[in-house]
């Protein structure tokens, strides 16, 4: 997962172009979107939206009640992402052995 993290860490820096942060600056639960973390606005979160779905092809509601909590943090978006593709293991599993 930490391998994880630091990608999407590396991705947000570049998408965003935070160039005065570098991934170690970034602590995994600071909050994105608070002052007293990174200090990301809305636009950023849509932003964030399309670099992930580009990336790991995730599929990110935008009246989910539970997005809001999945952008909280490198954490949360990093379980997001694992979750995510877990699922779309379990469905690929599925698949092979109905065919």
């Amino acid at each position: 997962m930490d391998s994880l993290k630091l990608e999407i860490k590396q991705l947000l820096i570049e998408a965003l172009d935070l160039e005065d942060l570098s991934p170690a600056d970034i602590d995994d639960d600071a909050p994105l979107f608070d002052t007293d973390g990174i200090g990301l606005d809305s636009i950023d979160a849509l932003e964030i939206g399309i670099v992930l779905r580009k990336q790991y092809q995730l599929t990110i509601a935008a009246n989910d009640e539970r997005t809001r909590e999945h952008f909280r943090s490198i954490s949360t978006l990093a379980a997001l992402v694992a979750s995510q593709r877990e699922a779309a293991q379990v469905v690929g599993e599925t698949t092979k052995k109905g065919e």
